[in-house]
């Protein structure tokens, strides 16, 4: 223990720089352990490091990221004469690891994406004598490979046969077999020559598909076989004094103890993908090959069932392959190296990415120097942790210096996270300093890639080891995203790019050691105050549930911060192969009092419409993920999470949440940001919102801070004289409904324009005010803003019409009336009904707001009404004016006409009332008081005197076209006359008259007068001469009671018959 802590706190110390910053552009040497030495060369913006030891690409990339860099690319200029310049100094000649910026990071793709279907051939175990042979002619072969997919029949515990190659002169030139062991697993081993090498190479009999390659090189004598892509046996000392010999026969599922015949040692199961080639693959090709990627040189034989044939009883089959390289695109060739320079331009390469060589890290100058500065600060004066974690190992001082090779077993990282815990513990009242930060989290980047050891290699109590490392990783990093430690990240924010690195490493420890925490156990939680995972796995079946997970309880009747994995996404996992599901899911609960509360998150903001003004977005929520395993491969699904509001609204601020996820790719330098692609609102609720994102890792909801325009007082007001309001109008409405019913007006296209528009208005109304009580039931809620954007939609296409019957009547159009109506009644009802049945079909998905029933203001849904709205307000504005331009000049017309030398006051007076009486009559009914929305975001005001006037349409509309109608007053008119002509045939007594002394009658005839009624009267043009007035009394009422008829004038003297009947019981 006490080496590997030593070897540890080398590992775990800073960069030592030198005592002077370099003030040239020459190499910085940098000291290191071991009398290796590290070389700084800086420019104007960018510091390259070259690190004086051969890793492995992968390695050499890792170790650059724990030293928060990257490897170098040569893509700008900038970055090419960096690298020469220190290349130069340093007289470095032999090739170096270089970054392709072109080459994606390996990521878990959709499951979709990841399957290829291949036809295979089953060997059923209902016979013994099934095989297949390859029709192909093989040449003599100094090398050759055979990589196959297996599915073993878990049944079968005999030794099987995968393929055999005979030759004419000897049938045991190279096969393959196979046999179970106590264990269960299956051992493979290869004859070469005849000879029988060992069974070693293995791999569990779980009934799922394997991928075995074989090799072997005359010119060494080596062989080697893989399963998986993972090397599990090799060796040399076969007969390497001749080649394989050709005109062969190759059999898959038999042994041929004669050439071509004779079959012994059946295999049972599937077999599909068999390629051979003429040379022996290396371990890249081997891992590309596992991953689908093809290989074409030198290849012999290529998967072909046409050019197999079989016996009867081997099937074919269709089958689903995991084939993560189909749209991975693996880089087969190798990795990019820089071999040279010429003409000062480099020269790329690219070499096996197993090789170990130098690499060139590149940070940016102000990270170097502040790292640098960092470390000088350490290097003098250690801080009480530091102190303290030399103390609990024994250590009187810090070798500093950090070796590129990084840690090297999980028990070495294990011990020094365990005496970093106890260190963080022990001196939590003086608290980290920024240098120890950044140490701490190096350790964790270094701690995240120590190599994962194989499962079969592992023993059977190698949980525990795991466990303790995965508990002690944890512990750690809850101690420095601790909410005490946010002043520190800020402090160190130069060096680090943020928390997400902690949560990075996080991520890729435990995707790494998923599997082995899940060798003796399907469920694991570890819980700190700031961190809580669980691990859990189970086997895939057709019932099998969907999985959730939730971070810790923290008050009563408060929602928790869940993610969950559909059923159906199980199920989907269950029919495209996988037979065992591992999902490790963390939540992370202090990181948003981390980021910066000043940096502002840029963001396209989600309220557009003007309401409200743009201030800014901020993290609002804890951090939670998710990462799903099938069969310990990472893939991504679709997930569902909700999320409280973990910031307080301030005075005078809303916030509107929308739902993110942590991109690591989208700003490598930075760390990455934050990303809404593929990311939905599924609902808004109060102090919580629930997500659904289309692909797996870390979410959050970012909360986009607005300016509040109405206080909740306002507000309040404003929704109670909304409702007050709309009651009052619809009244207003249905009174005058009733009235043009009941009373009979005439029949016209303008009443029937207005009863249509009040019908529509109305029905809109109230369902406005039954729309809050909907708002509970979803699938009412969307009936509702349906039928809510139908209505208003009509009432407004109503209003259109009403503008253009007013202009047609402005205007002279030679339409008939019949034919006018027909296109009323097409944009009245048909032209609602289309557009709400288009924007139904075209988003039904975001047609509704999440939180009340009205269509959603966040997409383009919404231009589904205020489109049609603003062209029915424009073209009504534009009818209004015409109207108003006419009545002015008929008035100063008429004013001319009757008073040529009236006063210029008085015909002021008569041009404003002939502009006012217009505007006030058409207003309410064109639905121009709708303009005022427009401006309703400006100020509180306006928007009481835009719910008065819209709110109040309906009362408008009784007074103006009911109760001061003409037409109406005519028809209530009619119906008092016909009501007292009534009172007169009931009468059975004659009553006779005596004229008015008021009316000038001399003498009377026997002929009748013929009144005109008052439709005659308006319809039939001016009278030839007046009428005049006869007031005539009944004696036999009081003295009050007269009656009055107009009588007109005939030739001679006005004359009148008039007979009076007394009402029975007068």
């Amino acid at each position: 223990m006490t080496a590997a802590l030593h070897t540890g706190l080398i590992l775990f110390s800073f960069v030592v720089v030198c005592e002077s910053e370099p003030t040239h552009a020459g190499p910085d040497k940098v000291g290191e352990a071991h009398g290796k030495s590290r070389l700084v060369h800086l420019t104007s913006h960018w510091a390259f490091q070259l690190a004086n030891d051969s890793l492995a690409f992968s390695r050499a990339d890792r170790f650059c990221r724990g030293q928060f860099s990257s490897l170098a690319t040569l893509e700008r200029s900038e970055d090419q004469e960096g690298v020469l310049e220190l290349l130069r100094q340093t007289g470095h000649r032999s090739p170096i690891w270089v970054r392709d910026p072109s080459k994606a990071t390996s990521r878990a793709v959709a499951l979709s994406k990841q399957y290829v279907q291949f036809s295979a051939l089953n060997f059923p175990k209902e016979s013994r004598e099934g095989f297949a042979r390859v029709n192909v002619s093989f040449p003599t072969l100094s090398s050759v490979s055979v990589c196959v997919r297996v599915q073993w029949n878990p049944e079968w515990n005999e030794v099987s046969t995968i393929f055999s190659y005979a030759a004419p002169v000897f049938t045991n030139e190279f096969q393959l077999r196979g046999q179970v062991d106590v264990q269960g697993r299956i051992l493979l081993a290869l004859i070469i020559h005849g000879k029988h090498l060992p069974y070693k190479a293995s791999f569990h009999n779980d009934g799922a598909w394997h991928h075995i390659c074989v090799t072997w090189l005359r010119s060494s004598g080596h062989w080697a076989i893989y399963v998986d892509g993972d090397r599990k046996d090799m060796g040399s000392g076969t007969d390497s004094s001749r080649n394989i010999y050709g005109d062969g026969i190759f059999i898959l599922g038999q042994d041929q103890d004669s050439f071509g015949g004779n079959f012994t040692e059946p295999f049972f199961g599937n077999i599909t993908d068999l390629n051979v080639w003429n040379m022996s693959l290396e371990t890249r090709h081997v891992h590309a090959l596992n991953a689908c990627s093809p290989i074409t040189q030198e290849v012999l034989f290529s998967w072909n069932l046409a050019d197999l044939s079989s016996h009867p009883m081997v099937k074919e089959v269709q089958v689903l392959l995991f084939c993560p390289a189909v749209h991975q695109q693996m880089e087969l060739q190798g990795c990019r190296t820089l071999q040279g320079w010429s003409d000062q331009l480099p020269l790329l390469g690219l070499t096996d990415c197993s090789d170990p060589l130098l690499f060139i890290c590149r940070s940016r100058r102000e990270r170097y120097l502040k790292m640098k500065q960092m470390t000088d600060s350490q290097n003098s004066q250690p801080t009480a942790f530091m102190n303290h974690l030399m103390k609990l190992s024994n250590k009187t001082q810090a070798v500093l210096g950090q070796q590129p090779s990084g840690l090297s077993s999980q028990a070495e990282a294990s011990a020094l996270l365990d005496i970093s815990a106890q260190a963080l513990e022990d001196t939590q009242q003086e608290g980290l300093q920024p240098t120890d930060m950044v140490s701490i989290i190096q350790l964790l980047s270094l701690a995240a890639d120590v190599p994962a050891q194989p499962l079969t290699e592992a023993s059977n109590h190698s949980r525990d080891p795991v466990q303790e490392l995965s508990r002690h990783f944890i512990s750690v990093a809850d101690s420095i995203i601790s909410e005490d430690n946010a002043l520190k990240w800020q402090a160190i924010k130069e060096v680090v790019s943020g928390p997400m690195d902690v949560v990075q490493s996080i991520d890729r420890m435990l995707t790494s050691l998923g599997p082995r925490l899940m060798a003796e156990t399907d469920h694991l939680i570890i819980l700190r105050p700031n961190i809580k995972v669980e691990v859990q796995q189970q086997r895939l079946q057709e019932a099998s549930r969907g999985v959730s997970f939730c971070g810790p309880e923290t008050e009563k009747h408060t929602k928790l911060d869940c993610i969950s994995v559909p059923q159906q996404k199980i199920q989907d996992l269950h029919s495209n192969g996988f037979l065992q599901l591992t999902l490790v899911n963390t939540w992370y609960g202090s990181l948003w009092p981390l980021f910066n509360p000043e940096e502002n998150i840029t963001m396209v903001p989600t309220v557009t419409d003007g309401s409200q003004r743009y201030l800014g977005t901020v993290l609002g929520s804890s951090v939670i993920s998710t990462t799903v395993m099938g069969d310990n491969q990472p893939v991504s699904t679709a997930v569902r999470f909700q999320l409280q509001h973990r910031v307080q609204n301030p005075t005078g601020t809303v916030y509107d949440p929308v739902c993110a996820f942590w991109d690591f790719d989208l700003t490598p330098e930075a760390g990455g940001w934050w990303n809404t692609k593929g990311c939905d609102v599924v609902s808004k609720q109060y102090g919580y919102t629930v997500c659904s994102c289309n692909h797996t890792t870390n979410f959050a909801l970012l909360l986009q801070v607005y300016e509040a325009q109405r206080s909740p007082e306002n507000e309040k007001a404003l929704q109670v004289l909304t409702f007050i309001g709309c009651g009052v109008s619809l009244c207003g409405l249905l009174f005058t409904f009733i009235l043009f019913i009941a009373v009979g007006v005439p029949k016209s296209d303008r009443t029937t324009v207005h009863k249509n528009l009040i019908v529509s208005l109305g029905i809109a109304e109230l369902l406005l005010m039954c729309s809050d009580w909907a708002s509970a039931n979803e699938a009412a809620c969307f009936v509702v803003t349906a039928l809510l954007h139908l209505f208003f939609m009509a009432s407004f296409s109503w209003m259109l019409v009403e503008g253009l019957l007013l202009w047609s009547k402005v205007v002279s159009v030679n339409i008939s009336e019949d034919r006018r109506m027909k296109l009323y009644y097409i944009i009245g009802w048909g032209l609602p009904v289309l557009i709400v049945g288009v924007t139904l079909t075209v988003a039904v998905d975001e047609y509704k707001a999440d939180d009340h029933c009205w269509l959603n203001v966040h997409t383009d849904t919404i231009w589904a009404f205020v489109g049609p709205v603003v062209f029915v307000l424009v073209v009504n504005t534009v009818v209004l004016c015409r109207v108003v331009m006419v009545t002015v000049s008929s008035a100063r017309r008429r004013s001319k006409m009757l008073s040529p030398s009236s006063a210029s006051k008085m015909q002021t007076f008569d041009l404003t009332w002939a502009v006012t009486r217009p505007v006030l009559i058409l207003l309410p009914v064109l639905g121009l008081t709708w303009l005022c929305g427009v401006l309703v975001h400006l100020s509180v005001v306006v928007a009481y005197v835009f719910i008065a006037l819209n709110a109040l349409q309906g009362l408008y509309i009784f007074f103006v076209y009911a109760v001061y109608n003409s037409e109406v007053r005519n028809a209530i008119k009619r119906i008092k006359e016909k009501r007292k002509a009534l009172s007169f045939t009931n009468c059975s007594q004659p009553t006779s008259f005596l004229p008015s002394q008021r009316a000038p009658i001399t003498s009377w005839g026997r002929s009748p007068p013929t009144p005109s009624s008052p439709e005659t009267s308006e319809t039939s043009g001016p009278p030839s001469s007046t009428y005049t007035s006869l007031v005539i009394k009944n004696e036999s009422f009081r003295k009050e009671s007269f009656v009055s008829f107009s009588l007109k004038p005939a030739s001679g003297n006005q004359v009148v018959q008039l007979t009076g009947f007394k009402p029975s019981g007068c």
